[in-house]
């Protein structure tokens, strides 16, 4: 958090987030992100988000975007979060926005990720104040702390990341997680993820105090994509694991459930389906705390 600056010139944050405070008259602040810096004179109304970290940070805030970005096609928005977005326009995917149908909501701000969109950074600048976060979801907290930036809530949004990280300790202790593994699997077309502890659920279950293998063989994205035949990675004390959209059919999760009887979590009756909407999709405080009562549900 301590490396997304913010400036700001005679403004209040706000203290509850279901009351975002406006910002005084006159008021400017000035936010750095993955692409430079951009000054705001005002806090920012019609606000656009590309991802769902954003949309989630927003959300924790206590302000609707006038637009956001459907996860992928006939997945509509995460569904945690979709009966909070009445009046929200789609802008395209996640993968993909749709350039006009952002201008046609002529926003006074743009958020999302140099990792994912930095091609269109010029063309969404054109339209309105862009601000971009470095990552999406890998280091999860900077996207959140990004966006209250945005919108001038920096302070409530330390306050959101501190409940996580309180909420995570309490029930860490109550779960006995310290000393336990544990494997995040997400199943795909035709081969399996893990999912390590810098990504955001990663980092949620090592918070909780679970270990997810830190010497591991990770990629950039804190990540490990294998084949079937590999699925003996799958070897935490605790498995928690997903297929987009919740579709098992369309993935490889019926082939390697066949397979994994012997390993430790299937074999000690510790593999738990969970949602991916949450665990995958839902990067933020709001998501993460929903990870962290299912991870208690299942184990408390």
């Amino acid at each position: 958090m301590a490396a997304i600056a913010l400036t700001v010139t005679g403004c209040t944050s706000g203290t509850a987030a279901e009351e975002p405070a406006p910002a005084a008259e006159g008021t400017s602040y000035t936010v750095e992100h993955a692409m430079g810096e951009t000054e705001f004179e005002a806090v920012p109304e019609r606000i656009v988000v590309l991802d769902s970290p954003q949309l989630d940070a927003l959300l924790a805030l206590g302000v609707t975007p006038v637009g956001a970005p459907e996860i992928g096609a006939g997945r509509g928005f995460p569904a945690y979060l979709a009966d909070e977005l009445d009046g929200t326009e789609p802008v395209g995917f996640i993968a993909e926005p749709d350039v006009d149908a952002i201008a046609n909501l002529a926003p006074d701000l743009i958020l999302g990720s140099k990792v994912r969109h930095e091609a269109l950074y010029e063309e969404l600048s054109a339209i309105a104040p862009t601000v971009f976060s470095e990552d999406t979801g890998t280091n999860w907290t900077e996207q959140a702390v990004l966006t209250a930036a945005a919108v001038n809530q920096g302070e409530r949004m330390d306050e959101l990341i501190a409940g996580v990280e309180d909420r995570a300790a309490e029930v860490g202790k109550a779960v006995r997680a310290e000393g336990t593994t544990a494997s995040i699997v997400r199943f795909r077309a035709d081969n399996f993820r893990l999912y390590g502890p810098g990504t955001f659920s990663g980092s949620l279950l090592t918070d909780l105090g679970f270990d997810l293998g830190a010497d591991r063989d990770w990629n950039e994205y804190s990540m490990m994509e294998l084949s079937p035949e590999l699925y003996e990675q799958i070897d935490g004390d605790v498995v928690f694991y997903m297929s987009p959209g919740g579709d098992p059919t369309a993935t490889t999760q019926a082939r390697i459930t066949g397979l994994w009887g012997a390993q430790p979590g299937p074999a000690g009756d510790a593999a738990f389906e969970v949602e991916d909407d949450t665990w995958m999709v839902g990067i933020g405080v709001i998501g993460a705390n929903l990870v962290i009562d299912q991870v208690e549900d299942l184990l408390g």
